[in-house]
């Protein structure tokens, strides 16, 4: 096993947290050296806040344990595809890389539905997809076929 993949299934086992407490399971943590600085899971339900998403929530961890906003020697590793948002703050972070699992065909902001404009910034992390981007992928799936089902029930009531 790569040392990707081996950080991208600590990831996979913070969506699973995600999950557990009804939560969209994406997970993400930040790695220096080999060393998890930050995790974090998909929290805005929970906390009632928007930005509440497993990047940023693994990237504020990571901060508060340097004491500094900068992590130019840290990779970020997550299980979806992140969002404009999640990539901005990847961006003032100053990131090294991020590598994610499955695309977003909903608000993924590297290759799905945009394209972050990084040539316009200062700073470019490297950006990797599709690290185990079928398991990451079958999270979610399961996380909302019951959903999906529940919800097509409800729309075409039998008889």
């Amino acid at each position: 096993m790569t040392e990707d993949e081996k950080n991208m299934r600590q990831a996979l086992a913070q969506a699973e947290r995600a999950r557990d407490r009804g939560e969209v399971p994406v997970g993400a943590v930040v790695v220096s050296g080999g060393k998890i600085l930050g995790r974090g899971y998909n929290r805005p339900i929970g906390r009632n806040d928007p930005t509440a998403h497993a990047e940023i929530v693994a990237i504020r961890r990571a901060c508060r344990r340097r004491k500094k906003y900068r992590l130019t020697d840290c990779d970020l590793y997550v299980t979806l595809e992140p969002c404009a948002m999640c990539l901005g703050a990847a961006v003032q972070a100053r990131l090294r890389r991020v590598v994610f699992g499955a695309l977003d065909p909903k608000s993924g902001a590297v290759r799905s539905i945009m394209r972050f404009p990084f040539e316009k910034l200062n700073h470019r992390p490297e950006v990797k997809g599709g690290l185990l981007a079928e398991e990451c992928g079958l999270v979610l799936k399961d996380f909302f076929r019951p959903k999906r089902k529940k919800q097509s029930t409800e729309r075409w009531p039998s008889g």
